[in-house]
């Protein structure tokens, strides 16, 4: 399997950014060009969007899966998945439950290379607090986990203050298990200054400081480098992005800024995400100093 050795912030896409044209306009090999054409290693997926016949796919398609990673010169970086405690509808699932849901994506993650999961859970208010046996369900995972190489990740999204009760309560609980295999994704939507007029704003967002990002930085395994509008001198008008990278730069941090597009026109009709995965990266690429 291909391998980067490259030290500090590291370049990559998550595959949502195509959401509006996997499956019709693009394949997954596609989608893999595309991200060597720019120069980036890593990706990410989604595993209900990207994996053929999950959860269980054909051993040709895992072939065909790290043909095109070595191909196209791409780690596999964090594997995105979900504990959907809902999906019975009539009841939510037990602990035992998700936690086998859990373990399931846990060893599939292992099987295709990967050494992150985004690991979403539900949740139960619109601060995105996440279901109250979260820490149950984690901690029976611990040890799977760590027997695989694998690191949990939760996503820290807006409206999350990072200084937030929910956010001391991951850290809190890593470090009193001392775990290695859970740890934080930091969206970088926390850190968005600008709104267009027609844009919602949640009304429990405040804007989060690039410094704040400081004390998370030993727990954080990966970064979504969210974007919302890129201008045509390579700059990301919404996002501090400059001194964000500065911040990781200074500290050290060694791991993956993974483009995630959400800007409302990639569902357009003939809409690209490429060209501006493209004017992300040139800036991304400017910063880091890749």
């Amino acid at each position: 399997m291909y391998q980067y050795n490259r030290k500090g912030p590291k370049r990559g896409v998550a595959l949502y950014s195509y959401s509006a044209e996997f499956g019709l306009e693009k394949t997954l090999e596609d989608c893999f060009e595309d991200v060597h054409d720019m120069g980036a290693h890593g990706i990410e997926i989604l595993a209900n969007t990207h994996i053929e016949n999950y959860p269980y796919p054909t051993e040709e398609w895992v072939e065909q899966w790290f043909r095109l990673c070595d191909k196209y010169e791409v780690v596999p970086v964090e594997y995105g998945n979900w504990i959907d405690s809902h999906v019975l509808g009539e009841r939510d699932l037990t602990t035992e439950e998700s936690y086998e849901m859990l373990a399931r994506d846990i060893r599939l993650a292992h099987r295709l290379g990967f050494s992150v999961m985004r690991t979403k859970m539900p949740v139960i208010s619109d601060t995105l607090e996440p279901v109250k046996n979260w820490r149950e369900i984690i901690k029976m995972a611990l040890p799977l986990a760590e027997k695989l190489g694998i690191k949990m990740c939760p996503e820290i999204h807006t409206p999350t203050n990072l200084k937030s009760e929910m956010v001391n309560g991951f850290i809190a609980f890593i470090e009193e298990t001392g775990t290695k295999n859970f740890g934080l994704n930091i969206d970088f939507s926390v850190f968005r200054t600008e709104f267009a007029e027609h844009e919602y704003r949640d009304p429990n967002y405040v804007p989060n400081k690039p410094e704040d990002l400081i004390p998370l930085l030993p727990y954080v395994y990966c970064c979504h480098a969210k974007f919302i509008h890129m201008n045509d001198t390579f700059e990301e008008t919404t996002i501090p992005y400059k001194e964000i990278i500065e911040v990781l730069k200074n500290q050290n941090w060694d791991g993956y800024l993974l483009s995630e597009y959400e800007g409302a026109d990639k569902y357009d009709a003939g809409y690209e995400v490429g060209q501006t995965l493209r004017k992300q990266h040139i800036m991304l690429k400017n910063y880091i100093g890749d």
